[in-house]
């Protein structure tokens, strides 16, 4: 349920927040690259072996690496500062990028390309977790301070821009693949990421305050230690195996048609619905709990994803993409929002951290077999991928949804634009 209020703290309100351009800007240069990697990986091995299970395999690898990475990733940020971990990781990002487009375009061995794509998954900078790390330090619950109600609309900005990099970067991927050269792609990954990083590794006054010397010797807890934590990472398995599945599937859809050019369309229709509802939730006052948002769009996410493997033309498919990513939004936006209430501020950074992670753990998994079913029975076998994978997180968040419910009784957190008031047990 959810109302409109005139005077609510809106988008406005939050972009005036002192600092918030400076990393926002660089953040977002930075960021493009991750919605890029993956079909770039997927269209260089597929052109250079022919098979899309190759191309899903590589791919995730680099995912599977992202994944088992990144929270130990966002555990430094935290803990020595987010400059310190991201220098050296856009430049081993951009040197394993280089590294593995020359292995394909030598058509190394398969073997090769798996040892070359386990650091370029490892190395992608965290930029998307670092970047609501630093909304959080500065708008989240901290002792003495209550979370401010510009909490919920900093998360629904973030799912928007995190789909418009979803829109824009596998267009700017495919165009680049298919209209220059095979390995534009990886190339303009590579670049973005290490100018992009460095320019938001530079802007050090609104990183969140670390955990400095009289913090380090004491135990560390680790993110994953909170039992909602691990439920969330479970539900996001099945929103990276959508974004997975749909790549690998409408890549080979388009080629099936011989139209490989409507790729980049197709999935940026589908990544368009995405954002327009992440501004559509942000704009929303919502009386509701994350919680129970993030049940019903999951579930309208199960049922939107089902029919994609029945759909057989390019109009027909594109409409219900953009369903399909219509309901992806506010799964996002209300899983991150919990995240600030079951998580200290020393384990924030790790937190979002394991949720990107998860994405890109079921994207990889997707990929890989959205890709063989695709070699195998043909692209609409693909599309089964991204209804498996919604329908065991979806099961999963269902059986422990009590476990998203903040330990601590009395605690407040932001509901929505304008809304504050504690966490009810729905």
């Amino acid at each position: 349920m959810a109302t409109t209020v005139s005077d609510r703290p809106g988008y406005g309100q939050l972009l005036r927040t002192p600092g918030a351009w400076t990393f926002l800007l660089p953040g977002f240069a930075a960021r493009q690259p991750f919605a890029m990697l993956t079909i770039s990986i997927v269209l260089l091995v597929q052109h250079t072996t022919g098979s899309y299970g190759s191309a899903g395999a590589v791919a995730a690898v680099s995912g599977v690496s992202m994944a088992l990475f990144a929270p130990q990733s966002g555990r430094l940020a935290d803990r020595f500062g987010q400059r310190a971990v991201l220098l050296p990781g856009v430049l081993v990002h951009a040197a394993s990028v280089a590294v593995l487009t020359t292995l394909a375009l030598a058509h190394a061995p398969l073997w090769a390309l798996f040892l070359a794509a386990v650091p370029t998954g490892a190395s992608i900078p965290q930029i998307g977790p670092m970047v609501r790390a630093r909304w959080a330090a500065r708008l989240g619950a901290a002792p003495g301070r209550p979370a401010s109600p510009l909490m919920a609309t900093a998360a629904a900005f973030e799912s928007v821009t995190d789909e418009f990099t979803f829109v824009v970067g596998p267009v700017i991927a495919t165009a680049l693949c298919t209209g220059v050269h095979p390995a534009g792609g990886l190339v303009a990954e590579g670049a973005l990421t290490l100018v992009g990083g460095l320019v938001f590794a530079a802007r050090r006054s609104t990183q969140p305050a670390v955990r400095g010397a009289s913090t380090a010797a004491a135990p560390h807890r680790s993110a994953l230690t909170v039992p909602g934590v691990r439920v969330l990472a479970v539900t996001f398995l099945g929103i990276g195996s959508v974004f997975g599945g749909m790549q690998v599937s409408l890549t080979a859809f388009s080629e099936e048609i011989g139209r490989p050019g409507v790729n980049g369309l197709l999935y940026g229709v589908f990544a368009a619905g995405n954002m327009l509802a992440g501004i559509a939730c942000g704009a929303i006052a919502w009386k509701s709990s994350p919680r129970r948002r993030l049940i019903i769009g999951y579930i309208a996410l199960t049922v939107t994803a089902s029919g994609l493997w029945a759909m057989h033309s390019v109009v027909l498919l594109a409409g219900l993409g953009l369903l399909v990513g219509l309901c992806i939004a506010p799964a996002l936006i209300s899983g991150y929002t919990l995240v600030d209430a079951l998580v200290p501020p020393s384990a924030r950074t790790e937190a979002f951290t394991w949720l990107t992670g998860a994405v890109a753990l079921g994207q990889a998994a997707a990929v890989t077999v959205a890709g063989q079913l695709a070699d195998a029975k043909g692209a609409s076998t693909g599309f089964l991928v991204p209804l498996a994978g919604t329908v065991l997180a979806l099961a999963t968040l269902l059986t422990l949804r009590s476990r998203l419910v903040p330990r601590s009784e009395g605690r407040t957190v932001a509901r929505g634009i304008g809304h504050r008031g504690p966490v009810t047990v729905d």
